[in-house]
């Protein structure tokens, strides 16, 4: 059992974190290491990571959908490929040799990091997009879906600037439809994780506290703001989480 004050520290951690990933992702660079630190085993803090964010992405996602960013319509078979893609993923990660994932993300990472950062026309309006939403949406979702429950680092990045540079979405929309899709492929790994006992549930809860609390407000934040908030931080959760895989993997 852990101590009370343990506890309500991760139950900060995971506000901080559903704030942050409400807006730009990149939640869990601060909460892996928090419930790692606390003394859960890896594949526990994991799945427990997986449990208490799902609640803070799923009030966030309920946030954008009410403020109008996310048209769940449109979204039905891009969300059920992107629970396909994650399942699949999480079912194979230990037959693939994720080795090269090591440097190729990261160099992702700071390369959707400088173009968020250097775009001149980055902004909340919709531009034209270069691929028809209905037919490739799903393509993404299960991408990007395989992608997250083989390794998962900068997914919610990977989403964003696809909405963005491939649909045309504005960046206000382009989260709403990541945290949407996000949600989706935290789902399928939960799918796994907790047949197997691998979530510590009071820990979880005490998190998820936080996360609802955290996706909320990051969730307005980002609506207030737009592109004003989430361009800066989609660069600082980008390069942190890049740094992070590179020196600290």
């Amino acid at each position: 059992m852990l101590d009370p004050l343990i506890l309500l520290a991760l139950m900060g951690v995971g506000m901080l974190a559903g704030f942050v990933d409400a807006i730009a992702g990149g939640g869990g660079i601060l909460t892996v290491p928090a419930l790692l630190s606390a003394g859960l085993p890896p594949v526990a803090a994991l799945a427990t990571n997986k449990m208490q964010s799902v609640v803070g992405t799923g009030m966030a996602v309920l946030t954008y959908w009410r403020r109008g960013f996310v048209d769940f319509r449109n979204l039905v078979p891009a969300i059920a490929l992107t629970f396909a893609g994650s399942f699949f993923g999480a079912l194979t990660v230990s037959q693939l040799d994720t080795g090269l994932l090591d440097i190729a993300v990261p160099v992702a990472l700071i390369a959707i990091a400088l173009y968020f950062l250097f775009a001149p026309k980055l902004s909340d309006a919709d531009k034209a997009a270069r691929l028809p939403f209905g037919p490739f949406v799903p393509v993404l979702g299960f991408t990007i879906g395989f992608y997250d429950g083989v390794f998962g680092p900068g997914t919610g990045s990977f989403f964003t600037i696809g909405f963005v540079l491939l649909f045309g979405l504005g960046l206000t929309r382009a989260t709403g439809n990541t945290k949407a899709l996000n949600f989706t492929s935290n789902l399928a790994a939960l799918a796994i994780f907790i047949p197997q006992g691998h979530v510590v549930w009071p820990v979880a809860v005490v998190m998820a506290l936080g996360q609802i609390i955290g996706g909320y407000v990051g969730a307005r934040t980002g609506i207030r703001y737009g592109a004003k908030v989430i361009r800066p931080l989609v660069v600082v959760v980008s390069i942190a989480m890049a740094i992070k895989l590179l020196l600290f993997p």
